[in-house]
């Protein structure tokens, strides 16, 4: 076997490969990890979602990479630009989990099911089917993407290894 070549996902970042190599991000607690691949083109991307709507944004520098809104049109276009298309690209993703307990029903304290719901709804926009995901719970996760065979590879403490 050979030295996979992994290539970091920091947290409210994204980044895309052709060919090879190995897309990870770990620490999605409430954040979302969805990877987008076009299996012909054997082009791969991740994003690390952080929150679910760039409107709430206060920082000076605007991080596209932070929301999903904005994460994942400037992810289907670095992809498309290496020779991507949309009508090729399937979903994956991972996270979202409700790291917290908080009393009421506020909608503000949801952020891990928000992003869920919100990378589902930009999925949606551009007609990408979801084709594996694990999300919810409480536990934390790290994921890696493999560019050759498109496999998800899911590790938390709590569940050990998936594969999507």
């Amino acid at each position: 076997m050979t030295q996979e070549q992994y290539i970091k996902v920091g947290m409210a970042d994204l980044n895309v490969t052709h060919l090879t190599g190995v897309l990870k991000t770990t620490g999605l607690g409430s954040c979302v990890g969805l990877t987008l691949f076009d299996a012909k083109a054997r082009i791969a991307g991740m994003a690390h979602v952080m929150l679910p709507d760039s409107e709430i944004a206060r920082e000076g520098k605007f991080n596209i990479a932070k929301y999903a809104d904005t994460a994942i049109p400037d992810m289907i276009g670095k992809m498309q630009k290496m020779g991507a298309a949309v009508s090729r690209m399937e979903a994956k993703m991972a996270g979202g989990a409700q790291m917290f307990a908080f009393g009421g029903n506020s909608d503000t304290m949801r952020i891990g099911p928000r992003n869920v719901e919100s990378c589902k709804s930009m999925l949606k926009q551009y007609s990408i089917p979801l084709r594996g995901e694990d999300t919810g719970g409480s536990y934390g996760r790290t994921i890696e993407f493999n560019c050759e065979t498109g496999l998800l590879l899911i590790r938390s403490v709590q569940h050990g290894v998936k594969e999507l």
